[in-house]
């Protein structure tokens, strides 16, 4: 079954709670990726749809990920992925 193998492997996917550290900040933050219905950018709830949401998807602890933003790009290195 595909959604336990995720889990084992550490992938970012719905449901899941990243923990993220942005390269440039040098700050770690924790993200819930969720739906887009019960997305709030405010409670850290990111939606799977959102670009940061969708740059982190599939990715796995370790790996760094690019997030274009109307400020540049925001890159940000995976630390941990919970169900």
């Amino acid at each position: 079954d595909e959604s336990a193998e995720q889990e084992r492997a550490g992938v970012v996917g719905l449901g899941c709670t990243v923990k993220v550290r942005d390269l440039d900040l040098e700050e770690e933050a924790t993200y819930a990726i969720v739906g887009s219905q019960e997305a709030n950018p405010m409670e850290s709830r990111i939606s799977d749809d959102s670009p940061f949401g969708k740059a982190l998807l599939g990715h796995t602890v370790g790996e760094i990920v690019e997030v274009e933003a109307p400020i540049g790009t925001l890159r940000y290195k995976i630390l941990s992925v919970e169900r």
